[in-house]
């Protein structure tokens, strides 16, 4: 991972798209979000969700199923 300007982790997916993993008001956040170039720099775009821990942690145990329904489809 690396740092993003915001101070949040940041993981790759594609050129200009990221899984991030950041705090928002005491809360921790998993967010995939566009971004884009702001002379040099990355901005967040608006195209993007954050999941609480929570919601990260049900999708997470849920990804066999998901996975399972992508293979189905694909």
């Amino acid at each position: 991972s690396t740092k993003g300007p915001g101070g949040e982790h940041m993981f790759q997916l594609s050129t200009m798209r990221f899984a991030t993993v950041s705090e928002f008001r005491g809360r921790v956040m998993v967010g995939i979000r566009e971004y884009y170039d702001a002379g040099g720099e990355l901005k967040p775009g608006k195209k993007g969700i954050s999941l609480t821990l929570e919601q990260w942690t049900s999708l997470k145990e849920q990804m066999d199923e998901i996975d399972e329904a992508v293979k189905e489809l694909s």
